[in-house]
């Protein structure tokens, strides 16, 4: 395995959970100590960035962006600031936040972290794009179409909870069993997570579901 590797930002596959694309570029290389992804807007005036802000996120991330190629708005707390290619804008975790692109092209690095936390990856970038599956209770075809990405990364409990989440809806038991308890074995707070969850409620009575949550 090489030490180093080398991408275009282009050469990233978009992602999208319905509203933002974004290249996960964290992903791409399999960073671990810090979080990155890339936003481009291919016509003027697509958002780059969801409106948001961290307060009230666990993680309470400071973000760092970079504007990359083109032109980009960002307004924080309702003030606008003009970003050309080479900006950088900082933004702490109250502070609300999203970016449209001002040109065709713009890209947006972005960058996050949690002052005085060592930086967990939580494989986000494997959820989301099935997330609007979840949502529209597809849920088996959302187990169907996450399944065999997310086992091949195990080492994100995440991604594992919301498959088993999934697979509990959609009667498969002892599926939704397994994957919990994968996620269990990288996350113990998953464990509490899971006696409360109502996606659960299918299989809160199976012998393998009580003995894993200890109930």
């Amino acid at each position: 395995m090489s030490d180093y590797a080398v991408a275009q930002i282009d050469e990233i596959d978009e992602i999208s959970d319905g509203r933002c694309p974004w290249r996960p570029v964290r992903h791409h290389f399999g960073i671990t100590s810090f979080g990155v992804n890339a936003f481009t807007g291919k016509e003027a005036g697509d958002r780059l960035i969801n409106e948001h802000d961290e307060s009230e996120e666990q993680d309470l991330q400071e973000e760092l962006y970079l504007v990359q190629r083109g032109r980009a708005r960002f307004e924080l707390d309702g003030e606008q600031v003009d970003a050309p290619a080479g900006t950088l804008v900082f933004a702490r975790p109250s502070v609300k936040r999203t970016a449209f692109a001002e040109e065709p092209g713009t890209t947006i690095v972005a960058l996050g972290g949690t002052p005085g936390k060592a930086y967990e990856p939580h494989g986000g970038e494997l959820w989301l794009p099935l997330n609007h599956l979840y949502e529209s209770g597809q849920y088996a075809e959302a187990a169907d179409r996450g399944r065999e990405e997310i086992e091949a990364h195990p080492e994100y409990p995440m991604p594992l909870y919301n498959l088993a989440c999934c697979e509990s809806l959609a009667g498969r038991p002892a599926e939704a069993v397994e994957h919990l308890r994968l996620a269990i074995e990288r996350g113990e707070q998953f464990r509490s997570m899971a006696a409360e969850d109502s996606d659960f409620d299918p299989i809160r009575e199976e012998p393998a579901f009580k003995e894993l949550i200890g109930r």
